[in-house]
């Protein structure tokens, strides 16, 4: 069975849902899930700037895992990166190199696209994928902390803002 790796379309809209809700489950963060299909349709195909990628990989033209990725910047290398978002695969098709071949097909698009690395994170706690990204070669950036403002805090400190074009007081 032949591991195939496409680009997302929107027609893959349920798809992907449906792998973030199961990655979500895995990650016993479920009840984070607010995206719908209709959001990611917007955001990942629609005409407005696209926020992210995904691909799609298949076995006999079912899916059984996905990756979905965006560009970042590193000012310190002046070039962009790719940042992984989210990289699942299905349980009866884990141990299987679907995951290897995902990532893989992210690193040359990386290098394709001129791109100084590719990062994400991980859940300290997922001691399988931190020893399969040691296998890859890929080094813990322990002396940095993820920060995020959501919700209420996110809103809050937009209010803060300057309107465009009025500056900064």
């Amino acid at each position: 069975m032949p591991l195939t790796i496409r680009p997302a379309t929107a027609a893959d809209a349920a798809t992907i849902l449906g792998f973030i809700r199961e990655l979500a489950e895995f990650e016993k963060l479920a009840h984070e899930v607010v995206a719908t299909e209709e959001l990611l349709r917007e955001h990942l195909f629609g005409p407005a700037r696209r926020g992210a990628e995904a691909v799609i990989a298949e076995v006999d033209g079912a899916p059984v895992g996905y990756a979905l990725f965006f560009h970042s910047f590193s000012t310190f290398l002046g070039r962009p990166g790719i940042y992984l978002e989210d990289l699942y695969v299905r349980p009866a098709h884990r141990s299987q190199g679907h995951g290897q071949r995902l990532l893989a097909h992210l690193a040359r698009l990386a290098v394709e696209r001129g791109c100084g690395r590719l990062e994400w994170s991980v859940l300290d706690w997922n001691a399988r994928a931190l020893s399969f990204y040691r296998r890859l070669g890929a080094e813990p950036l322990s002396e940095w902390t993820v920060q995020r403002l959501t919700g209420d805090a996110l809103r809050r400190l937009a209010a803060d803002a300057p309107v465009a074009g009025g500056g900064v007081p």
